[in-house]
């Protein structure tokens, strides 16, 4: 019977074979069962023993280790030795096909026509049944087995979108090698895809229905065909020398066909030790019994059983040995990240299946060096494969010697850069805390924690149950094992509580507990929603709790209202999802109402006793955001809204700090609903407020107007109360307490005199601001008389004329406050104002005059542009001054932002934004003649410039013809600008200012392609007057013609004429490999310590051929692919030559033209896989970069929050 052969060759292996054997080998040995992918000598699995040195040779050892090894004879020996232990288990066959079969059997074909391939057709529609598709074909191949196997071979062949077939007569006389030569040459498609990977709709399932097909099959044969000999053997011989193809289709869907054989027979091997458990059992019991009992044919029956279960398990691992050894022993790092996730995801599932075979040391050491592939969802495969193993708790005690080794690099991956691996790698280090005691050492659970403030919520949430069961699980739970009630007892919600405060305030990670609360809330939300606890906690007398921790906790409670309430997470942290689901709504609701009814009655209890305090009294204020406000009346508890109305009105008068203001400002508004049916209770307690407030404002200014001096109270109380109206004034309409003339006399008297203080002056300008805010409010929403037009007009221009008096003043808050209500004024009420139809406004519409815009423009450069050490004089280092340096450049950006706006809007000329780019021209001037111009481009500050022009770009926006003129303008004013200074004469250094290119090429996609190319010129002509040494490029000019030239032109576009060298496949593959690994290379970024593994074994069919030196390499100037650095961790080692070698492109010995051929396969790899790079995982959080970063000057335009540390 014709068999598939393999004469594919490999160079032997200087190693030989380990000496032990693992589970799977035991069954082989190196009698005639040893299936090899195309070699008759043994290759040894991984030995159980990790410091062996062995296990290393065992691995890296080629499948194939001489060119006459062929793989037909040991499979005849095992045909012949299989037929004569037992004939074929098969059942009758059918003398006719199936009604309705779509099996066309190959007895009436010709031998050279392929059989047809109406079986991946079936699969791929995944229409029918695969168990009925699966019984189809055995049929067929009982009645011809050659039919039928070519049938399933060209079955895989069309999987791996190969259009050519495996005819007859090619199965009789071609050897395996040649069959996959003959079929990568045919394998000329065009497009990159194949069946698992193509993107139409029609081929997304397909990769499910094979994995099942393969599933079924396996299913089906597993008490007949499997252990036949022929179709198993040829069959993975097939799938072994396609998975060591260099056509990356062949390689990846034989690789996920073998994997998904290989689980099956793990399946099968698993009920096949179950039955002969099961055997030995009944086998026991029947030879205790006694004499006149026990039934010798039974005993003999039973041994005959176990004879032949243990035949066939013997058969099952001898296959299982083979794949692994030949499969996933190579292809778990491959260079394909895709083939190397299949390896990991299988192995993770045979371990967890049959732990009795796999579950060793010999095994686990793939996964725990694949930890550190530089691929997210290699490592993400390898975290689920251990979570897996280490939640079953019968399995931990065999994995403490990989835990030993691997645990530094699991905890170490909670810093992933890639979220869902770094939440992986959490809920992994959770399963090993609630499963294996005393493994994580408190060093290691403190390097998780500070992840629960981490801006990504899955990640914050997955710490948040790691810090859950390690801190709170264990003292709050434990109480609680013994009573059937799942109610938790008073004592332990303290506990809990108490535990949280110590967490929070002792760590000192994060100052928001906000962020705590919601990294907790999935796993202690129950905990976190005992309002009662919480709240008897902060009104007990004897709480014995600090001032931080009585704040703290005012803190907690207030997070988990507005979480339970609002249903989302904290600003700034990140989520994936788009809403709640309507269970979820429902949830919210109940707890919104459940938290409304507890919290109505003690909220003025909270604010009498912590009415004093600012920072506690504030966040309590903020409570009534999150309440059902309906209940009130719903529930009869206007009782407690009076209570809560004299505590509001007791608090604005005690306090005049912004946030408290603030915040009882917009409690009051809240309450002052019409809607409500206690609207005019509570619109009374508010007009009581401001008359009390406007009565004090009067008499204090009337004094401040007759006197010439007022003592500091006098001053401060005059400030405290308009800073209380003007809180109040910004959230209600005070419009009728006619607050404009008397701050409009105050200000009035502030210019001209100055003698007003600035406590008082600040307030008065919100106030007044806020005056005409609400005019303006009141006259557009209903139609205006011209004498209100004027009248509100006629306020603006003389509250717009003090603002600009204010520019000039000493005091620089006074200028700020200034420029910020100047600029929002001008923006109101400009044009765009009339715009939606109100064009009865037009009379209110404001220009300003050149004296005004000249005086905003000079206030931006004196406040805005100055330099990093006129912010302050404090030492870098230091927490406050850092402090104090970000809440001043938050206040540069804003007054930048508003300067910015009035150009956007057209308010000012746009000739006012050249100070704007003069300022970072200047900035650029001095940092140039601080460091030269060499190097220029790599300092902090330099890349922090090309940022700024990056966003300055974008300021031009979508009107790219409407900016067409002034873009070009800009560029080449930057090219004279770049050049304007020449290197002295006979020198080839670069001018110093060709730097600007760089920053120059920001602007390039603003560009029309014509000024692309009339660019292009003119920098080739301006560089023609300087002198430049050939083969010498200068970067700056390099990326300035990369920005206005694509990407396939820049070597014609250069003017420079640096030639782009083109990859030819045809002439020298051996250095496009070297080329293809430099890109690879360069494309990945790899940690400063990464534990040496195993290097690659070849993936391409090779013949032995001359060994490349070290220095050929060298002269190209890439390193070898390594997976590796020099040795496994696992304390194996690997027998090297004296310098790194690789191989060449084997020739070819069937014709002189296929190896041109091969190399133009659109599929085909470009590269040789010698090794493949393994470059451990890039962390999302690196301190190296963070200190550095830190000292990099602050970037006013940058429009995210400023944060001192990530999370």
């Amino acid at each position: 019977m014709p068999t598939l052969r393999s004469s594919s060759s490999r160079p032997q292996s200087s190693s030989s074979p380990s000496s032990e054997s693992s589970p799977l080998q035991r069954a082989v040995g190196p009698g005639p069962r040893g299936l090899s992918a195309s070699s008759s000598s043994s290759v040894s699995v991984p030995c159980d023993d990790w410091d062996s040195n062995q296990a290393s040779k065992g691995d890296s050892e080629s499948l194939s280790s001489g060119e006459d090894s062929d793989f037909e004879d040991s499979l005849r020996r095992n045909a012949k030795k299989r037929a004569a232990k037992r004939p074929l288990k098969t059942t009758p066959v059918a003398k006719h096909p199936k009604k309705g079969s779509r099996m066309v059997h190959a007895r009436g074909q010709k031998e050279s026509e392929p059989p047809t391939s109406n079986l991946f057709d079936a699969v791929k529609a995944a229409k029918s049944d695969m168990q009925s598709l699966v019984d189809e074909w055995l049929d067929s191949y009982k009645q011809d087995q050659d039919a039928g196997f070519l049938e399933l071979i060209n079955f895989f062949i069309r999987s791996c979108g190969c259009k050519g077939t495996v005819t007859h007569e090619m199965f009789k006389k071609m050897s395996n090698s040649e069959i996959i030569r003959h079929l990568t040459e045919q394998f000329n498609e065009d497009s990159g895809d194949y069946p698992l990977t193509a993107p139409s709709p029609s081929w997304k399932k397909f990769q499910g229905s094979f994995c099942e097909f393969i599933r079924t099959l396996v299913y089906q044969c597993q008490y007949s065909l499997l252990y036949d000999g022929f179709p198993m053997d040829n069959l993975i011989s097939l799938l072994t020398g396609l998975s060591d193809s260099q056509v990356r289709a062949f390689r990846h869907t034989s690789t996920l066909a073998a994997m998904k054989l290989m689980t099956s027979l793990v399946r099968v091997a698993l009920q096949l030790s179950l039955h002969k458990d099961n055997n030995q059992r009944q086998y026991e019991a029947e030879r205790n019994k006694g004499p006149g009992l026990r039934a010798p044919e039974r005993l003999e029956s039973l041994l005959e059983k176990r004879k032949e279960l243990q035949e066939h398990q013997e058969e099952i691992e001898g296959m299982m040995n083979a794949l692994f050894r030949g499969v996933f022993v190579h292809r778990y790092r491959d260079v394909l990240p895709e083939i190397r996730a299949i390896c990991i995801e299988e192995i993770g599932s045979w371990m967890q299946s049959y732990s009795t075979s796999f579950l060793t040391d010999s095994y686990l050491k793939y996964i725990g060096w694949t930890l550190h592939d530089k691929h997210r969802e290699v490592r993400l495969k390898c975290l689920k494969a251990l979570k897996g193993l280490y939640s079953n708790r019968d399995l931990t005690a065999r994995l403490e010697l990989f835990t030993s080794r691997f645990k530094e690099r699991m905890v170490s991956m909670v810093m992933d850069r890639e979220y869902d691996v770094a939440v992986e790698a959490v809920s992994l280090l959770t399963v090993i805390l609630k499963n294996m005691e005393g493994v994580l050492t408190d060093t290691d659970c403190e390097s998780i924690y500070p992840v629960v403030y981490a801006s990504n919520r899955a990640l914050a949430s997955a710490a948040g149950e790691f810090l859950y069961w390690k801190l709170f699980y264990p003292e709050c739970e434990t109480r609680m094992m013994g009573g059937r009630e799942r109610r938790r007892s008073p004592r332990a919600q303290r506990t809990f509580f108490h535990l949280l405060l110590s967490f929070f305030v002792e760590s000192e990670l994060h100052d928001h507990a906000a962020y705590l609360v919601d990294s907790l809330w999935d796993c202690a939300g129950p905990q976190l929603k005992d309002w009662e606890s919480l709240t008897s906690l902060l009104l007990e007398k004897d709480q014995n709790l600090g001032d931080v921790q009585e704040s703290t906790l005012i803190e907690i409670l207030v997070s988990s209202v507005r979480q339970a309430s609002e249903g989302h997470p904290p600003v700034g942290r990140v989520t994936g999802r788009k809403g709640l689901t309507l269970k979820e709504r429902k949830i919210q609701a109940d707890d919104k109402v459940k938290l409304t009814e507890h919290l109505i009655p003690l909220l003025p209890q909270l604010l009498a006793k912590f009415s004093a305090d600012a920072e506690k009294v504030a966040p309590l204020l903020q409570l009534l955001n999150y309440f059902d406000l309906n209940i009130y009346c719903t529930r009869r508890l206007e009782k407690h809204l009076e209570l809560l109305l004299q505590q509001l009105q007791e608090v604005v008068v005690k306090h005049a700090e912004p946030a408290v203001l603030e915040a009882g400002a917009h409690a009051l508004y809240l309450l002052c609903n019409p809607e409500f049916t206690f609207f005019s209770r509570v619109d009374f307690a508010r007009s009581q407020l401001v008359d009390l407030l406007t009565d004090r404002f009067q008499q204090e200014l009337e004094e401040l107007l007759q006197s010439s001096f007022l003592d500091e109270d006098e001053v401060y109380s005059l400030a405290a109360t308009l800073k209380r109206l003007s809180a109040f004034y910004n959230a209600h309409d005070l419009t009728r307490w006619e607050l404009y003339e008397p701050c409009y006399q105050l200000l009035r008297k502030a210019v001209d005199t100055g003698e007003v203080p600035h406590q008082v002056t600040l307030p008065a300008l919100t106030l007044v601001y806020f005056s005409i805010l609400w005019m303006l409010t009141h006259i557009s929403g209903s139609g205006a008389s011209q004498k209100q037009l004027l009248s509100l007009k006629g306020r603006m221009v003389a509250f717009c004329e003090l603002c600009q008096s204010c520019l000039s003043d000493v005091d620089p808050e006074i200028q700020e406050q200034a420029f910020v209500l100047l600029s929002d004024l001008l923006l109101i009420f400009s044009p765009q104002m009339i715009v939606g139809g109100r064009d009865f406004l037009r009379p209110l519409v404001f220009f300003p005059e050149a004296t005004l815009q000249s005086e905003l423009a000079s206030f931006l450069m004196d406040h805005v542009f100055i330099q990093p050490g006129e912010l302050g004089s404090g030492e870098p280092g230091h927490s406050q001054e850092d402090h104090l340096q970000i809440e001043q450049l938050h206040q540069r950006r804003r007054l930048l932002a508003g300067f910015c706006k009035l150009l956007l809007y057209g308010v000012l000329e746009m000739d006012a934004a050249s100070d704007v780019f003069k300022h970072y021209n200047k900035l650029y001037t001095e940092l140039l003649q601080e460091q030269g111009p060499q190097g220029l481009n790599e300092l902090p500050a330099f890349i922090e410039m090309r940022d700024l022009a990056r966003r300055f770009a974008l300021s031009f926006g979508p009107q790219q013809l409407q900016n067409r003129d002034l873009v070009v303008t800009l560029h080449k004013e930057g090219i004279k600008f770049s050049l304007s200074e020449l290197p002295p004469a006979g020198s080839t250094s670069q001018p110093p200012n060709l730097a600007f290119l760089e920053l120059l090429s920001e602007f390039s996609p603003r560009l029309f392609h014509q000024d692309k190319q009339l660019l292009l010129s003119y920098l080739e002509k301006c560089l023609h007057r300087v002198s430049q040494a050939p083969g010498h490029p200068w970067g700056p000019v390099t990326t300035y013609c990369h920005s206005l030239s694509p990407v396939e032109n820049t070597a014609e576009a250069s003017p420079q004429g640096y030639p782009r060298s083109k990859k030819r496949r045809i002439e020298d593959p051996s250095r496009q490999h070297r080329e293809d690994i430099s890109a690879s290379q360069e494309e990945s970024v790899q940690l400063i310590s990464i534990p040496p593994t195993p290097t690659l074994t070849s993936t391409a069919v090779k013949s032995r051929q001359p060994l490349v030196g070290l220095e050929e390499r060298e002269e190209e100037g890439n390193s070898e692919l390594a997976f590796t650095q020099s040795q496994p961790p696992l304390g194996t080692q690997r027998s090297r030559p004296s310098s790194p070698q690789h191989f060449e492109t084997p020739l070819n010995p069937s014709g002189p033209g296929l190896g041109n051929r091969l190399t133009r396969l659109s599929l085909m790899e470009d590269d040789e896989e010698v090794e493949i790079q393994n470059e451990s995982s890039e962390e999302w959080q690196d301190p190296a970069k963070q200190s550095s970063s830190s000292e990099h000057r602050l970037d006013l335009l940058d429009s995210t929050e400023l944060s001192i540390e990530d999370f």
